[in-house]
C-alpha cells in the first residue's frame, strides 16, 4: 500500500491539498464549507474502497500505475492520456499509488460538489422531501466509486459535473463548458463529440438570442462539430466514416465486444426501449448476484423510480420558462442514452459509463418534480 515514507507523506499531503481546494470551489458553487468537505471526505472513502477492490479483484487502475512505472509518457486521448499523467505524478514527484488515487479522488470530487450545487439549484424552492431525495442521490455508492479512482471515469465525471453547472448560466459560464468538452475530450472523444453536436443545437434553436448572435454562436459550433464528430468516430474505431454500413458494423460489434464477464447481456435483439430500460436501471433487485451488484440494483432502484415521477411531471405540467440551457441538456441526454445503450452489452460497463450524462438527467427530472415557491428565481 506504501511503497516509502514518502508515499505515505505525498499522500497525506494530496489528501490536505484536496481538502483545501474542496473548500475554496464550495463558495462558487453555492454550497456550505462543511457539506463540500463532508462530500469530499464521503468521496474519499470510496477512493479506498476502491483500492482494497481492485487489489483483490484486479481494476484498469492498475494496470494504469504498473504502466507508469514504467515512465511511459504518450499525451494521447483516451487511455493514453491517464497513463501519461499518472506516470508524471509517479516519475516527476515520486508519487506512491495512493497518492495516485488521492489525486484523481480530486477531481472525481469536485465533479460531485458540481452535481450537487446543480442539484441544490434545481431544488431550491422545492419540498423537503425533494432536496432529501437531492442529497440521497448525491451519496449514493456508484456515483463516488467508480470516479474515486485512477482511470478515465474521475475525468468524464468532472467533465459532467462542470458541463452540468456550466449549462445553468451558459452566458456566464462559456468558459467552463469549453474546460468540460475539453476534459471529456482527452478521454472519452464520442462523448465530447456528442456536447458539441448538443451545444450547436442548443445555440441554433435558442429563440431568446437574437439572429446574429445565433448565427455566429451556431457557426462555432457547427464548426467545432464537423472537427469532432468526425475525429470521435474515427477514434472509436469506424473505419468508414462516410459509409453507413460501417456505422452499422460498429454498433454491432460493441454489441458483442463486451459481453463477456458476469454483467453480459444480449442486447442485439432487444427493441430499443428496452435497450435504454437495461442501460440505465439494471441490474435489479431480484438480478443481483453479489454484493457490487445489490448495491448498484438499489442504486438503480432510485433512479427509476425518479424518472417515473420526472417522466410524469413532463408530461402533467405546463411549460414553463428556464434560465438554464435545457435543450442543450436535453439533446446530449438523448443522444448519449441511445447511442451508449445500442452499444454496450456490459451492465458492470453500463453502471460506470452512464454516470457521464446521469447527472444531467437527474437534474432535469429532479427539476420538473413538485412545486416551485418562486420559479422566476431559479
Amino acid at each position: 500500500m506504501f511503497e516509502s515514507s514518502w508515499s505515505i507523506i505525498s499522500a497525506f499531503i494530496v489528501f490536505l491539498l484536496g481538502y483545501i481546494l474542496i473548500a475554496r470551489i464550495s463558495s462558487y458553487l453555492g454550497l456550505k464549507n462543511k457539506r463540500a468537505l463532508l462530500i469530499y471526505i464521503w468521496h474519499t472513502v470510496f477512493c479506498f474502497v476502491y483500492f482494497f477492490y481492485a487489489q483483490a479483484n484486479g481494476a484498469d487502475s492498475l494496470m494504469y500505475y504498473n504502466v507508469a512505472t514504467t515512465g511511459r509518457f504518450d499525451f494521447s486521448f483516451g487511455t493514453s492520456f491517464v497513463i501519461s499523467i499518472t506516470s508524471l505524478l509517479v516519475q516527476g514527484l515520486g508519487f506512491g499509488i495512493v497518492s495516485c488515487f488521492l489525486f484523481f479522488n480530486i477531481l472525481g470530487s469536485i465533479g460531485l460538489l458540481a452535481f450537487d450545487g446543480s442539484l441544490k439549484q434545481a431544488t431550491k424552492y422545492k419540498s423537503k422531501f425533494l432536496k432529501k431525495l437531492a442529497t440521497l442521490i448525491i451519496f449514493l455508492p456508484s456515483v463516488s466509486f467508480w470516479s474515486s479512482a485512477i482511470g478515465k471515469d474521475a475525468i468524464s465525471f468532472l467533465a459532467m459535473g462542470l458541463a452540468l453547472w456550466a449549462a445553468l448560466q451558459l452566458n456566464k459560464r462559456v468558459w467552463l463548458m469549453v474546460l468540460a468538452v475539453f476534459l471529456m475530450l482527452i478521454v472519452r472523444p464520442h462523448m465530447a463529440g456528442m456536447m458539441i453536436i448538443a451545444l450547436a443545437m442548443s445555440v441554433m434553436f435558442d429563440t431568446k438570442s437574437s439572429p446574429l448572435k445565433r448565427f455566429s454562436l451556431g457557426a462555432v459550433a457547427i464548426a467545432g462539430a464537423a472537427v469532432m464528430v468526425p475525429f470521435a468516430l474515427e477514434y472509436a474505431g469506424v473505419s468508414d466514416l462516410s459509409s453507413s454500413e460501417s456505422l452499422i458494423t460498429y454498433v454491432e460489434n460493441r454489441q458483442s465486444y463486451n459481453m463477456d464477464g458476469g454483467g453480459g447481456v444480449d442486447i442485439a435483439n432487444m427493441s430499443l426501449p428496452m435497450q435504454l430500460f437495461t442501460y440505465m436501471f439494471r441490474p435489479i433487485i431480484f438480478e443481483a448476484r453479489s454484493v457490487t451488484a445489490l448495491a448498484a440494483a438499489v442504486d438503480n432502484l432510485i433512479l427509476l423510480y425518479l424518472f417515473v415521477i420526472g417522466s410524469y411531471a413532463l408530461i402533467k405540467k405546463k411549460r414553463k420558462s428556464f434560465t438554464e440551457n435545457r435543450k442543450f441538456m436535453w439533446v446530449y441526454v438523448i443522444i448519449a442514452w441511445i447511442v451508449l445503450a445500442m452499444t454496450t452489452a456490459n451492465l458492470g460497463i453500463a453502471i460506470r459509463q452512464k454516470w457521464m450524462f446521469a447527472p444531467i438527467l437527474i437534474f432535469l427530472l429532479i427539476s420538473l418534480v413538485g412545486k416551485n415557491r418562486n420559479y422566476s428565481e431559479y
